[in-house]
């Protein structure tokens, strides 16, 4: 009895020193003690919403939500599609399949934290078992904020915000269904777990990053981008050009820390990891070849298609790998707006559309972060058109940097930060937004500081 009790004492020591990490079992001790002793992550996950892409299909989702079971469905879209072709197919679609829905059409183009809890309360209002979203990323992302909080009712709003302006707590509770209808090329919110927003009190984006946040089915319709203007096609684009130089440049997942105690707590942007590489390189191809035919020709069925796969390619992509230093810097860009008015865009505040808050330091930025991964640079570079047989890998980040100023150019991209409307005087402010972008910051592939920003700020102020 008293070998049994020592043998019983043995084992329960050994549980105790085993690796925590839920990854693994007790018996793969290997890997066990490599979780335990390292810094930095080790493992990747791979996540997406379920994709349906073709011509018209918006004429299935009526079915779609009838085959979920749904009784009462919450469409959200803003006031300028609500009155477009995209929003009337999927309300023809629900109504033709006899499904019961209230729409909400006030969400605001670059929401706001008070924006999106407008919409929470809309959906806390009534018992809504699916939630469908017809518009751009704006629209998208409301409806997963409204979708969360309408399932997590007695959370504080602050309680999911990405830290270290929230708490950031793991969503553990199941969502409702939800269904995305992108109808710009862009920002690839159907697919992923993220849902961005401008916090007011900081003058600067943020946002909530959970794989629970997935819409669980996109709808890629590619007429919905027939109805885009011209410099809602290009911003849109540039989203796209964006999310898959910086997915593809990012800091490698197994350098990225901490090593997660629980699955969990792994964050949504893991880093760049080789599945993640695979989306990224394609969608910027598909933009090299595709995009200012898209910009210039609305009519362009071929190439506003091609763009609007590329918005999922680069989605699945930046959706797990994340993104870095040109979206960080872009959230105070885009919160610290004063008086300007985005061309092609229906609204009554002063914008600076996030694709284009984004673009502008793109050159600044590539040629920062060159040095840690030249021959990611190189290849980008030559993917959007440059010439890299005489070059040297020291001057990725020269040569990146003027590819994507020409190709800025070619499509009659403002002329940097002080063509929006800012200073050197503003760089000090923008800095300061940038901080507490951590979610992001961080995986850029190399390290910065607060002069770095600066600089890079300054940089691009203008760009020709």
């Amino acid at each position: 009895m008293a070998a049994r009790d020592r043998v019983v004492q043995l084992m329960r020591q050994l549980e105790r020193a085993a690796c925590r990490c839920p990854a693994h079992s007790n018996t793969f001790h290997q890997g066990a003690a490599a979780c335990a002793v390292r810094e930095t992550d080790y493992a990747f996950e791979m996540a997406s919403s379920n994709i349906r892409y073709g011509e018209g299909v918006s004429r299935e989702i009526g079915m779609d939500v009838r085959n979920l079971g749904a009784r009462n469905v919450c469409v959200m879209t803003d006031s300028n599609l609500s009155r477009l072709p995209p929003v009337k197919a999927v309300l023809e679609s629900l109504s033709h399949n006899g499904v019961r829905f209230r729409v909400y059409d006030s969400v605001r183009v670059e929401p706001t934290d008070t924006s999106f809890k407008e919409a929470i309360s809309f959906a806390k209002s009534d018992c809504f078992d699916v939630y469908v979203a017809v518009g751009g990323g704006s629209v998208i992302d409301t409806c997963k904020a409204a979708n969360l909080y309408a399932c997590h009712p007695d959370a504080d709003f602050l309680d999911f915000v990405n830290a270290p302006i929230g708490k950031g707590r793991p969503v553990t509770g199941a969502l409702k269904p939800l269904i995305a209808v992108p109808t710009t090329a862009g920002t690839g919110s159907e697919t992923t777990g993220v849902a961005i927003f401008d916090y007011e009190p900081l003058k600067a984006k943020t946002g909530i990053a959970s794989r629970a946040l997935r819409p669980t089915l996109g709808i890629v319709d590619p007429l919905h981008t027939l109805s885009m203007p011209e410099r809602v096609a290009a911003n849109s684009g540039f989203d796209v050009l964006c999310h898959a130089l910086e997915s593809y440049t990012a800091l490698p997942y197994h350098q990225r820390s901490p090593c997660p105690p629980d699955p969990l707590l792994r964050p949504a942007y893991q880093g760049s990891n080789p599945i993640s590489d695979v989306w990224s390189r394609h969608a910027l191809r598909v933009v090299a070849q595709f995009m200012k035919r898209a910009v210039r020709d609305p009519e362009d069925l071929e190439a506003r298609s091609s763009m609007h796969l590329a918005s999922v390619f680069a989605g699945i992509g930046f959706g797990n790998a994340g993104v870095h230093l040109c979206h960080g810097m872009s959230y105070p860009i885009a919160g610290n707006v004063k008086t300007h008015t985005a061309k092609g865009y229906s609204v009554e505040h002063a914008l600076v559309p996030h694709g284009l808050s984004v673009v502008l330091t793109a050159p600044a930025v590539f040629n920062f972060t060159a040095p840690m991964c030249p021959e990611r640079h190189l290849e980008a570079a030559e993917i959007l058109g440059a010439d890299i047989r005489q070059v040297k890998m020291r001057d990725a980040g020269p040569l990146l940097a003027d590819t994507l100023r020409s190709f800025l150019f070619d499509l009659q991209v403002e002329d940097g930060l002080s063509a929006v409307g800012y200073s050197k005087d503003d760089v000090p402010a923008l800095v300061r937004g940038t901080v507490p972008q951590e979610r992001v910051t961080k995986l850029s592939p190399r390290e910065h500081s607060e002069e770095d920003l600066s600089e890079m700020f300054l940089a691009s102020m203008k760009l020709y």
